[in-house]
């Protein structure tokens, strides 16, 4: 699992790339990401199988900003990213979401 940023200052953007080793996941047919950037919606960025057998997805986001995010693992199973900036407590006892800050 890891988080990579590659900051555009002049446009005010960040690509950050997701990407998950196939091993997490061996059996897993298909991964999204969700969060505050797509409304969390779950049918929106799914993450493509690259040929290093990792699941990977780009996304370019606005600076300045803290964005809370799980990954969704074959429709039924929420995955935090353990390498984010940071885990945020939700409403639900003893569930928390992912923290990229930007």
């Amino acid at each position: 699992m890891s988080i990579q940023k590659h900051f555009f200052p002049g446009k005010g953007i960040c690509q950050v790339l997701f990407t998950l080793p196939e091993s997490y996941f061996d059996e897993a047919k298909k991964i999204a990401v969700a969060g505050d950037f797509n409304e969390w919606n779950h049918e929106k960025h799914f993450m493509r199988k690259s040929k290093k057998r990792k699941f990977r997805r780009t996304l370019e986001l606005p600076v300045g900003k803290e964005y809370q995010f799980r990954y969704l693992i074959d429709g039924s199973n929420w995955e935090n990213e353990w390498e984010a900036d940071g885990l945020v407590e939700t409403p639900y006892e003893e569930i928390y979401n992912s923290m990229v800050r930007l």
